[in-house]
């Protein structure tokens, strides 16, 4: 549905190119139930005059009889378009919706909320350039808030709209407004959202929806509407590397070979050479070839036909690239996958999987954990069920071509298909390190030519020596929650008792083995990855290990105890209010992470993941440290390290 425009009645021609050459933004609706997602649209489309006449006098007389707000208008009934929806008064497929104003044209996704449809909800968001989270301002940030958030994250979406709704029910008070906001930006920490916005709406009786609302004069910030028609997508588009699947070979006479598909990204131009994978042949740009005539530049997502002035071998599945920046080719990549289908994905299991124009077969050689979605945690599974998300790794009978999704969606998404029903039953997004991201060490494997010598002093005779079992100890916490002291206090306790305990402490290891390190997530593993190994040496030599780390990480924290054995690896956590440790910052770190002069500092700007099966919880703030020693003590003796 198009915007009233003059040009309609004086000159057409000049209309339908003007309509033709607008930028078109791909949004959905998304959040818990009934938090008003089909209303906003309806009310959307209400205001700017989007509605037909006939199609808004039905609406209003299906108000009176299946609308939820008491007879009145109800502009939700103009997406729930399903019998069951209006029964129910819910949402349960994709509802699609297309209109235009002066600026842009539109498609809008309405996706539903209940979490047995997530998977119709990621369908929605897989195509769209913004999302539009709507929060019930009554009940404020809800674990399917969460869930939702989570899969926009996921799929890549850059812009992101959180709309506080229902408004009107609070009272239009900025201090809920002001509250909800704090509660979600605490948990966007841990989500990719590059550009993120507030706005307090009520979809029902249209408050900052099209125009400012009268009972909100504290909110000086843009309309949803005018939000939607100014946000900046053009740069979103991968305009760099030029991937073009080939989805049809165009052979009409003797005289034309053309390749026919959609750019993936990039652009390209007559004359630019191109290399065909995987057979990796090239050749240059002879014509490209549209429906209108030649041109001679296309660029993402045009489809188009391209000659090449060579005859060489290139069908259907192939992609034609710039010879300089070329994809990965393999039959083994990890990918992110969100599982479609009642029947579970079991690895091991072959499926079809399309990526891009490319059909083969292969299976999940390993899931390595599954995500809950609530709560960002990662946990083991043996299979994934309907609706679970999880990390996976696959192989393949024969090489694609791709990249990571971050840097390319076209190239880094593909689906699971069930090779007897052939019903889709996943969708999938490939992980792809970047040159400058640092390896992942904790699954990889040493060189086939390297072997382990053995020590001639065996463990049983480092026991007898030491009267102590090798054993290391964790002490996790927030910065400033007093672990270096009681790690130092601990080893003096050790000492004086006579055994052999040595502090492994998380500033030194920044100071030598580490120091090439940062503080991101990945750089904090690594960091506890080299700790742990260093801690198993120590284990080895029958010594105690005592490992003072923030360690922010559960999934990492399990790592390190596979590492260094689940038998002689223990974990305190030093649970002290981060008040407490603001007040012993001598170094003003959170004062800085709060400015944001610091990133990714555990419990302001990155989470902190509490250990959810600790040996032993401290509060270093209500307990002195000689007391804090002894229970450490004590759990070692239960513990049968020492005697």
């Amino acid at each position: 549905m198009s915007h009233q425009s003059e040009l309609i009645a004086t000159d057409i021609d000049a209309y339908l190119k003007q309509h033709e050459h607008k930028e078109l933004l791909r949004f959905l609706t998304c959040g818990s139930v009934d938090d008003g997602k089909s209303t906003l649209i309806g009310r959307l489309l209400y205001d700017s005059k989007m509605i037909y006449e006939d199609q808004l006098a039905a609406i209003e007389k299906d108000s009176a009889t299946v609308g939820t707000v008491g007879g009145d208008f109800d502009p939700a009934l103009l997406t729930d378009g399903l019998k069951a929806e209006r029964e129910q008064g819910i949402t349960i497929d994709v509802a699609y919706r297309y209109f235009s104003t002066a600026k842009r044209k539109f498609i809008i996704a309405d996706c539903p909320g209940h979490e047995q449809y997530t998977r119709n909800m990621a369908t929605g968001a897989s195509t769209c350039d913004l999302a539009i989270i709507l929060i019930d301002a009554r009940h404020g940030v809800m674990t399917q808030t969460k869930r939702h958030s989570f899969i926009v994250s996921l799929l890549g979406i850059k812009h992101v709209i959180i709309a506080v709704n229902k408004m009107d029910l609070v009272d239009f008070s900025e201090e809920k407004f002001e509250q909800i906001c704090q509660d979600y930006r605490e948990f966007a920490t841990r989500l990719d959202m590059k550009d993120l916005h507030f706005i307090p709406i009520s979809a029902l009786l249209g408050d900052n929806l099209v125009d400012h609302s009268d009972s909100m004069p504290w909110y000086e910030g843009s309309t949803m509407m005018h939000m939607l028609e100014n946000v900046h997508i053009a740069s979103d588009r991968n305009l760099i590397d030029f991937r073009y699947p080939v989805q049809f070979v165009n052979r009409p006479h003797l005289d034309f070979r053309g390749f026919c598909g959609t750019i993936a990204s990039g652009r390209i131009r007559k004359g630019d050479e191109v290399m065909a994978l995987p057979s990796r042949k090239t050749s240059k740009v002879a014509s490209i070839v549209t429906y209108d005539g030649e041109r001679d530049e296309a660029f993402a997502p045009l489809s188009v036909t391209l000659t090449l002035e060579d005859e060489i071998d290139v069908s259907r599945g192939d992609m034609l690239v710039r010879p300089d920046n070329v994809p990965k080719l393999a039959d083994t990549f990890d990918a992110t996958i969100v599982w479609m289908s009642d029947e579970p994905l079991v690895p091991g299991k072959q499926y079809a999987i399309k990526q891009g124009t490319k059909n083969v077969a292969g299976s999940v050689s390993t899931l390595r954990y599954k995500i809950d979605v609530n709560t960002l945690h990662r946990d083991d599974a043996p299979a994934l069920q309907l609706n679970e998300i999880g990390r996976c790794q696959l192989k393949l009978n024969q090489p694609v071509v791709f990249d990571g999704y971050r840097n390319n969606k076209g190239t880094g998404a593909f689906i699971v298909i069930d090779r007897i029903s052939n019903v889709t039953v996943g969708a999938g997004m490939i992980l792809q390190r970047t040159p400058g991201e640092k390896a992942d060490h904790w699954d990889a494997e040493a060189d086939a030519h390297l072997h382990t010598e053995l020590s001639a002093v065996t463990p049983d005779q480092r026991q007898a020596r030491f009267g102590q079992q090798p054993a290391t100890v964790l002490i996790t916490g927030l910065a400033g929650a007093g672990k270096s002291p009681l790690a130092y206090a601990l080893e003096r306790r050790l000492f004086d008792q006579g055994r052999a305990a040595c502090v492994l402490d998380g500033q030194n290891m920044r100071q030598g083995i580490s120091r090439d390190l940062g503080f991101t997530a990945e750089d904090r593993s690594e960091n506890l990855r080299r700790a742990a190994e260093v801690a198993s040496l120590m284990n080895n030599a029958g010594l105690i290990c005592i490992a003072s780390f923030v360690a922010p990480s559960e999934e990492v924290r399990q790592k390190a105890a596979e590492l260094v054995g689940r038998d002689r690896f223990l974990v305190v956590y030093l649970n002290t209010p981060i008040d407490v440790c603001r007040q012993g910052d001598q170094a003003d770190m959170y004062a800085k992470a709060d400015s944001g002069e610091i990133a990714n500092f555990p419990g302001v700007t990155a989470p902190y993941d509490v250990p959810e099966s600790a040996d032993l919880a401290l509060d270093a703030s209500k307990v002195e440290v000689n007391e804090c020693v002894e229970q450490i003590m004590t759990l070692l003796t239960e513990r049968k390290v020492i005697s």
